[in-house]
């Protein structure tokens, strides 16, 4: 079962959107089924479409800034970092990808996943403001196998921090093509997958790391995701 944790400390600021007690269910119908998700999908697809809206003088901040509308990532890293490898537990973080400013596509978080060695945070918000998410000792990216490490750990904010470790039953710890991202596996389900948009995924009890499911619901839809590595 997943390990209780401390919700205080400050380590690292600048995300895209906030994390910490959920403030209410969020996008079209606040659920997190396929409706959802394919309205959230279009509604992303015409702001795309518009473009940015225009900025006021001095209104502008670098993506990532501490201080960035709706951007406390600060209560999630710090809590995660004691749970963290100790060679990481002091290292500082940056964002790497963002779906705020970088859209909604699977094969750009791979692009902007750093190199293959750095470790990776996997953070994301559903549309009913649950936090969620992964840590890869290794980078992001497509492969035809699963890869990865016992060190590869889930986690949820329910509000509290739940992290779920390694069981030792198998080796199934990430895998991904340009359609889906899986993390664990057994028993013909994932413990968190994300499709290629981004815009839909699940959660369920696997063998790999023993979870619960991370979302509310089994499948959920995406509001919010962050890939950090290292500075």
């Amino acid at each position: 079962m997943g390990e209780n944790a401390s919700r205080e400390g400050c380590l690292v600021g600048g995300g895209c959107w906030g994390w910490g007690v959920p403030r209410g269910r969020l996008g079209a119908g606040g659920g997190g089924g396929e409706a959802c998700c394919r309205v959230l999908r279009e509604q992303r697809q015409a702001a795309a479409q518009a473009g940015p809206p225009p900025q006021t003088a001095g209104s502008g901040r670098g993506a990532g800034e501490v201080g960035q509308p709706n951007s406390p990532s600060e209560p999630a890293l710090p809590q995660l970092g004691p749970h963290l490898p100790t060679r990481l537990q002091q290292q500082p973080w940056r964002l790497l990808y963002c779906t705020a400013r970088d859209g909604f596509s699977l094969r750009t978080l791979y692009r902007r996943a750093g190199p293959p060695s750095s470790p990776a945070l996997l953070l994301i918000r559903d549309t009913d403001a649950q936090a969620f998410g992964a840590f890869f000792a290794t980078t992001i990216h497509m492969s035809n196998k699963f890869y990865g490490t016992g060190e590869t750990f889930l986690f949820s904010f329910a509000p509290e921090l739940k992290v779920f470790r390694w069981t030792g039953r198998n080796n199934f710890f990430m895998k991904g093509d340009v359609d889906l991202l899986m993390v664990g596996g057994g028993s013909g389900r994932f413990g968190l997958w994300l499709d290629g948009d981004l815009h839909h995924g699940g959660s369920y009890p696997c063998e790999t790391f023993n979870n619960e499911s991370l979302s509310s619901r089994g499948d959920f839809c995406v509001q919010d995701l962050e890939v950090w590595g290292l500075a």
